[in-house]
C-alpha cells in the first residue's frame, strides 16, 4: 500500500511542478507555488524542473517496488 501512496505522490508532484514550468515559461511573473523564491526567473525555473525530476524518479521507483512485490502486472 505504501508505494502506492507513493507512486501517487510521485505522479501529483510530478503534474503540479511540470505545469508550473510550463506557465512559468509562458508568463515568467507567474511563480505559482514557488512565489517566495527570490532567484529569479532562472532559479524558479530550475527548482520546477529538479521537482518535476524528483516527482518521475519517486513515481518510476515506487511502481519498480510493488512490481517486484508481484503487486503490478
Amino acid at each position: 500500500m505504501k508505494y502506492d501512496i507513493l507512486q501517487i505522490a510521485g505522479a501529483v508532484m510530478m503534474v503540479l511542478f511540470a505545469q508550473g514550468a510550463i506557465r512559468l515559461l509562458f508568463d515568467h511573473s507567474d511563480t505559482g507555488f514557488l512565489g517566495r523564491l527570490d532567484g529569479g526567473f532562472a532559479l524558479t525555473l530550475a527548482v520546477h524542473l529538479a521537482l518535476v525530476t524528483v516527482g518521475v524518479l519517486l513515481t518510476g521507483w515506487s511502481h519498480t517496488r510493488a512490481k517486484a512485490l508481484g503487486r503490478r502486472g
